[in-house]
């Protein structure tokens, strides 16, 4: 059996010999910019005329990689490859599976810091912020390696006399994988070795802002020793080829991490039933939030700043945890406002190659845009500007990160989801009232309060209508194994990433009953096969 689980610790970048090491990787993968990157399905290397080109969002004159854009066809045909993969993949030992991943989080491991500086040129992560989601991403394959082997074992049944009973999990079958750009290794990691360690087969499509720092783990998962055809690499428009496989009646489940409103796309195309399909698509959507972080009257303010500033900041505040709304009580809502502004004031944002960086570009042009449309949307509705707000397109898609205050509950900026460096602050009139706003959205992922009374923290506990709830701690950051992820309502299905429930997703029980004598039992020679 494996070593007990435990995270990946994070980079000291403090430390010469770390920081060193990160400067070298990052000098390594500039050489490599601008290479052209293949279709994959069932091993075959396949370039097509059409191109798309991954833009680094802090240099938008860089191109880190171009990448062949697949046709319908060739969609169909990743499917149907799947498909015939699966046939095989399904029957290889749970252990022979685990022990992929072990080997495929043990060269993550080894080239963590190359890793990193791929989406520090591709996503504009920060140093901290792409080493964390290396880590993720090794976390996922450590954990789900262990799941396997638990869902592989024994189930207890109640027995009756004259039967062996057995309760095994069987994989699904052939499984899109749809991953965003902002945890583009970790989330699109998480998602393919979850189905792959199961059992199931793959065609992955990742995010056409970050389909570099895919292939490379695509590449991993070669290395590692991935039969061809398990995971198949595909990168084109949803809309020309991610029906495509959403569509397709051989397709059994899709796992997609985006936002709402192609989230309820996917969910809506995959419950119609096409010609030739015997089964009810299963979905295992992420798809946003709006999450808040309240401020008591009795919170230790200090710490509420920090916590609200990380979470809203942290990677441009392109995550879905990120603090976009600030509830605060009315009695210290001026001193928090000072606070807030102090610490965001002291926010470096500039190149993420550079080691002091804590904020860089967002992710394209269109979000650019959109983000400083809700800023100018904001004011108009009454907020007002107290640092930040101003933003800058042409070298890179930078915005400084900006403070609302004076939001009013309802208006544009405090119910959507803006994904960007914008914080709304909102004034409660008391605790009853800060809970009833942050409840008042379609979403519910993450959210946070800052209190010194254990009352109040207890009614959080109980009222505050989120999937991942923090106290007196900030709202992002969750660990895997220890912070399972995944929200309510329009924040998608509870998928709860990272938790013992989540490769259950991936999984079918199916239930056997034996006459006992009629042959030899078949635990006697089944092993450890699904």
């Amino acid at each position: 059996m494996p070593a007990e689980f435990r995270n990946e610790p994070f980079t000291d970048f403090t430390n010469e010999e770390n920081a060193q090491a990160m400067r070298e990787a990052l000098e390594k993968v500039k050489a490599q910019l601008g290479r052209d990157y293949p279709l994959v399905i069932g091993g075959e290397r396949i370039s097509t005329e059409g191109k798309l080109e991954s833009i680094n969002p802090a240099n938008r004159n860089q191109v880190v990689g171009r990448f062949s854009k697949a046709t319908k066809e060739l969609a169909t045909r990743a499917v149907d490859t799947a498909f015939e993969t699966f046939k095989t993949w399904r029957n290889r030992p749970a252990q022979e599976r685990v022990d992929l991943l072990f080997r495929v989080a043990g060269i993550m491991r080894e080239r963590k810091h190359e890793l990193s500086a791929w989406m520090i040129h591709e996503v504009a992560k920060t140093w901290a912020e792409a080493d964390g989601d290396t880590a993720e991403a090794i976390d996922f394959c450590e954990f789900y390696a262990r799941e396997m082997l638990r869902y592989a074992g024994d189930h207890p049944l109640v027995q009756v006399s004259g039967e062996q009973n057995d309760l095994d999990y069987v994989p699904l079958g052939v499984g899109a994988v749809i991953p965003p750009w902002n945890f583009p290794l970790a989330i699109m990691a998480g998602m393919t070795v979850a189905a792959v360690v199961t059992g199931n087969t793959v065609v992955m499509k990742p995010s056409s802002d970050a389909p570099t720092i895919a292939f490379k783990f695509f590449e991993i998962l070669e290395e590692a020793g991935m039969p061809a055809g398990v995971v198949n690499f595909m990168t084109g428009s949803g809309a020309e080829v991610g029906d495509v496989v959403v569509d397709h009646p051989r397709t059994r489940f899709i796992a997609f991490t985006g936002s709402k409103e192609i989230g309820l796309r996917v969910n809506e195309r995959a419950a119609k039933v096409n010609e030739g399909q015997i089964w009810i698509k299963r979905v295992v959507a992420e798809m946003g939030g709006k999450d808040a972080i309240i401020v008591a009257d009795d919170a230790d303010l200090d710490e509420a700043a920090t916590g609200v500033v990380q979470s809203a900041f942290g990677f441009q505040g392109q995550k879905c945890s990120a603090c976009s709304r600030a509830i605060i009580d009315a009695k210290v809502y001026d001193s928090m406002l000072e606070k807030i502004v102090e610490r965001t004031a002291k926010i470096k944002l500039d190149d993420p190659t550079a080691p002091g960086t804590n904020m860089s570009a967002v992710i394209n042009e269109k979000a650019f845009k959109s983000i400083n449309g809700y800023i100018e949307k904001g004011k108009s509705d009454g907020g007002r500007v107290i640092i930040g707000g101003g933003s800058d397109g042409e070298q890179g898609f930078f915005i400084e990160p900006t403070v609302i205050a004076d939001v009013k509950p309802g208006s544009t900026i405090e119910q959507e989801e803006i994904f960007g460096p914008v914080l709304a602050v909102i004034k409660a009139n008391d605790y009853d009232d800060a809970l009833n706003i942050a409840n008042d959205t379609q979403f519910g992922l993450t959210g946070a309060v800052y209190s010194g009374d254990e009352a109040k923290l207890e009614r959080a506990r109980k009222e505050f209508h989120v999937g991942n709830l923090y106290l007196n701690r900030k709202c992002t950051g969750a660990l895997v194994g220890v912070h399972p992820f995944g929200g309510f309502n329009m924040s998608g299905t509870d998928s709860k990433a990272g938790g013992r429930d989540y490769l259950l997703l991936f999984l079918q029980a199916k239930v056997s009953a034996e006459k006992v004598g009629a042959t030899t039992s078949r635990r006697a020679d089944a092993g450890t096969a699904i």
